[in-house]
């Protein structure tokens, strides 16, 4: 990616979690030219306004190519946010998340990232609901990572003890994002 924005995502933050915790994540990402706009969620809660990337794109009309993205339940609401408009991006992001909603024919390219120490995301569930993701989706285990380290919000009662810090955890995970986002 160039150092002017190539592309633009739209991220949901998890449940509870105040959308600066992602700052670290995304900071990454727009040094490597991405630009990310994270939604300010009612009661830092996506599921109160799942219809939050509405607009944002037109407000910049100079990026072309957009994706969505969110960590948790925010990446289940910007899946089901996706169901709905997939023709207006060109993929979506999932950060220790899965999708209820049916995107197998969408035509988006999915990421999935989630960590081996997470204990949060719902195994049972993520593995239940592949089945709503395209064929060809790109999944990665981040070795050593948990939950709460794809923001920084600090510990999370029931999570993992990670195994790599937090800085570690943003970084791998923005090298996967930005690799996806560059094929």
């Amino acid at each position: 990616l160039t150092e002017e924005a190539v592309c633009g995502l739209i991220f949901y933050p998890g449940g509870k979690v105040e959308h600066t915790a992602y700052a670290p994540l995304m900071r990454e990402l727009a040094e490597e030219g991405v630009l990310c706009v994270i939604p300010k969620m009612p009661g830092n809660l996506a599921v109160l306004n799942p219809d939050a990337a509405e607009g944002i794109a037109n407000r910049y009309p100079e990026i072309t190519e957009w994706y969505l993205g969110g960590h948790s339940l925010g990446g289940s609401m910007a899946a089901a946010f996706a169901a709905d408009h997939a023709e207006d991006y060109k993929g979506l992001i999932l950060l220790a998340s899965y999708s209820v909603a049916y995107l197998k024919e969408s035509g988006l390219r999915v990421l999935s990232v989630y960590g081996s120490e997470d204990g949060i995301l719902n195994f049972e569930a993520y593995h239940d609901n592949r089945q709503n993701l395209p064929e060809a989706t790109e999944e990665v285990l981040l070795d050593g990572g948990n939950h709460a380290c794809f923001g920084s919000y600090g510990l999370q009662d029931g999570d993992g003890a990670a195994l790599i810090s937090p800085e570690s955890q943003v970084e791998k995970t923005a090298d996967q994002i930005l690799g996806f986002l560059s094929d």
